[in-house]
């Protein structure tokens, strides 16, 4: 059984506790550190190298925007997992944009955390495509909030690579991006690990934003995000 590695980062320790009670009692899950600020949360991450690291998004001095932005930037290949109080925090859209895998309510059941800490281990990203393309269709106007979004060009994709991440944009599941295109849903996973690597890009989170970003899909609010 293959253990993931947790480092939990969040400024109030009786959350922690809380989160470490819960995670500690998987089998499969060991809690190899906890920080309280984004400071902590970078330099733990580095020294420990987690599988996950459980993120607050709020915390005093760094917060887990930008903390989550070093550590992807620094090239780790631990995973960054958001908490918030909000299910609908703009800043939320800052993190996914700054390369979180996830984010979870922090008053979500205890199941959930563990749940989804499991899919992003797996290497897959636990937010639902459905909830992605809510979020960035709410909060799209915002923009990222040092710098506007660089457009993208989408010429490195195919034809049916394009089909694939507006089916992703649109928040349908591999599943239901096969029967729409009439394709296995094997060739589905292989276009998405295409345009996951044609770009750079981490997770599926990545590509709805990739998509709004380059203009490929327009927000309901009427106009792209570039």
């Amino acid at each position: 059984m293959q253990v993931i590695r947790v480092l939990l980062v969040d400024d109030q320790p009786m959350i922690r506790t809380g989160f470490r009670l819960i995670l500690e009692s998987e089998p499969d899950i060991d809690v190899v550190g906890e920080a309280s600020d984004g400071d902590e949360a970078v330099a733990g991450t580095e020294a420990l190298k987690p599988d996950i690291v459980l993120m607050d998004i709020r915390m005093p001095g760094m917060d887990g925007v930008e903390a989550t932005r070093r550590i992807v930037r620094s090239g780790s290949k631990s995973r960054v997992v958001i908490l918030t109080t909000f299910d609908l925090d703009a800043h939320v859209v800052d993190a996914l944009r700054a390369g979180a895998s996830a984010f979870l309510v922090k008053d979500g059941p205890a199941d959930s955390l563990v749940g989804a800490i499991r899919t992003v281990a797996d290497g897959d990203a636990v937010l639902s495509p459905r909830i992605t393309h809510r979020l960035l269709d709410r909060f799209a106007h915002l923009g990222a909030p040092d710098e506007e979004p660089v457009p993208r060009r989408l010429d490195a994709l195919t034809g049916r690579e394009l089909d694939v991440l507006r089916a992703l944009a649109r928040g349908l599941s591999n599943a239901e991006i096969a029967v729409e295109l009439g394709v296995g849903e094997t060739t589905v996973k292989t276009h998405i690990a295409h345009i996951l690597d044609k770009y750079g890009l981490r997770d599926r989170v990545q590509a709805v934003i990739l998509a709004y970003d380059s203009g490929l899909v327009v927000p309901r609010g009427g106009r792209p995000v570039t």
